[in-house]
């Protein structure tokens, strides 16, 4: 497993990120600790949390997969670098969400007693707050760096816009600036190629990108007709976020043409959708999620896969649309 700059900071992570959002609906206890384990004897070191996960639940789940991760690394904290994110809500009240002072500060501290550790290595905003300066969420994150609860911090879910307004703002106010971004980009998402990445590489940003098999769909395994029971098209509230995303019949005609490339190049469709994430060089670490260990040795093979410019040429041909949000361009 390489190491790799986190954009302009001093921080080096693994070439992969673990995602963690299946562990405690989509994965038990049990299942969720021996895709750690199974990840770390690859050699993967960074491992990305929400409090509000696990993803699919509800006010009654919220923070369980904290508590797994945290059970399962007591008394090895400085092996791994753990990325947790705050926003969503965590109770009915109205001020248990959001990117306020109050709430960012309320939910660090929930969040380091549930992973049972003094620090978070990355903080991020898990999405934007219209209710909120971002004079105020900055002045909070600052506050939680000069504590040493945090060491960097970034976001999630941002437009271009709101981070270069957020950029802005830190070099005005004189606090530390954002650290990081983690969009959602595969082959069937690629919009944020046209705004957000050029800005990150301009001005150092890391890209951590989740999603890059498209919750499954660019494992090949779904083939249409009804979501499949026990995966995130059919998982509580996420099923219909997944399923608006990508349960739809141009998909599925990209997908097969997308198989015939894999194919073509004896490479496992997930390795190849991981292998072309990573062949953008804006992007640090792509997320990799499993809802079993094994499923984690495709994507993680993308390691050892470097595509050539003509297969590249061939899948941006495939999927441009998907750039420009028309997948009928």
């Amino acid at each position: 497993m390489e190491y790799v700059n986190f954009g302009s900071t001093g921080l080096r992570v693994s070439q992969f990120c673990l995602g963690t959002m299946t562990f405690g609906l989509q994965c038990d206890v049990p299942t969720s600790h021996a895709i750690l384990n199974h990840a770390v004897d690859k050699g993967v070191t960074f491992l990305d949390l929400a409090d509000v996960y696990p993803v699919g639940g509800n006010l009654q789940t919220v923070g369980r997969t904290e508590e797994i991760v945290g059970e399962w690394m007591r008394g090895r904290r400085d092996e791994f670098i753990i990325a947790s994110k705050c926003n969503g809500a965590m109770g009915p009240k109205p001020w248990q969400q959001g990117n306020s002072r109050k709430h960012i500060l309320d939910a660090v501290d929930a969040s380091l007693r549930r992973l049972d550790t003094d620090y978070i290595d990355l903080y991020q905003l898990h999405g934007t707050d219209p209710h909120t300066p971002i004079d105020e969420t900055l002045g909070a994150l600052n506050h939680l760096l000069v504590s040493g609860k945090v060491r960097y911090i970034g976001v999630s879910n941002w437009l271009a816009w709101h981070l270069a307004l957020a950029l802005g703002r830190a070099d005005a106010l004189k606090v530390t600036r954002i650290a990081s971004v983690q969009p959602r980009y595969n082959l069937l998402f690629r919009e944020f190629e046209r705004e957000l990445f050029p800005l990150c590489a301009s001005e150092g940003i890391a890209v951590i990108p989740y999603n890059p098999i498209a919750g499954g769909m660019l494992s090949g395994k779904h083939v249409g007709g009804e979501p499949p029971e026990g995966t995130r098209f059919t998982l509580g509230n996420a099923a219909w976020r997944y399923q608006e995303r990508y349960w739809h019949d141009r998909v599925f005609d990209t997908v097969e043409a997308i198989r015939k490339v894999a194919d073509e190049a004896g490479l496992p469709m997930a390795t190849l959708a991981v292998a072309w994430v990573m062949a953008n060089p804006v992007v640090t670490a792509p997320i990799l999620g499993a809802s079993r260990p094994e499923q984690l040795d495709a994507t993680l093979a993308a390691a050892d896969v470097t595509l050539d410019a003509d297969l590249l040429t061939r899948l941006d041909d495939l999927t441009v649309g998907y750039r420009f949000g028309d997948a009928d361009r």
